[in-house]
């Protein structure tokens, strides 16, 4: 009996979709550090699918064209459902990076009330990232969002 999931894949993985899943790949990779453990081309050579790993983590691109069902936010007119929030070893040098690539930083750099520091970002199909490196611990039976 095979494994389910397979070895290599964690159990919740998620899949955002890109038009340009090639310019997707190359610019998270340029821009997260991101890498690349599966580039899937089509019968003409197009690239419509991609597992790119970071740390322990992995997350899937692929065409939003091959569902009718598929969008970008920026074909959506920007409006998100969701953000990956996603914890790096130097959040300092990675927020640089970032920017540096040229991510769209929606929030600055800062120190969060439940012991991250974060920065938040968009690519440039309009994706929702959030960076933190966990800086302290914070009593849960305490913790209280500010006003």
């Amino acid at each position: 009996m095979v494994p389910n999931p397979p070895r290599d894949m964690p159990r919740i993985t998620p899949h955002l979709f890109y038009d340009d899943v090639a310019a997707a790949i190359d610019w998270l990779v340029k821009a997260f550090g991101f890498e690349v453990r599966l580039r899937m081309t089509d019968n003409d050579g197009a690239v419509v699918h991609g597992d790119l790993e970071v740390a322990d983590s992995l997350v899937m691109v692929g065409l939003a064209s091959e569902s009718p069902s598929r969008g970008t936010p920026r074909s959506l007119g920007g409006k998100v459902s969701q953000r990956l929030y996603i914890f790096v070893d130097d959040v300092e040098s990675h927020y640089e990076r970032a920017k540096s690539a040229g991510a769209k930083i929606t929030s600055e750099l800062a120190e969060q009330f439940y012991g991250d520091r974060v920065y938040e970002c968009m690519d440039p199909e309009g994706h929702r990232w959030k960076f933190a490196q966990h800086i302290r611990d914070v009593d849960s039976r305490t913790l209280k969002r500010p006003s």
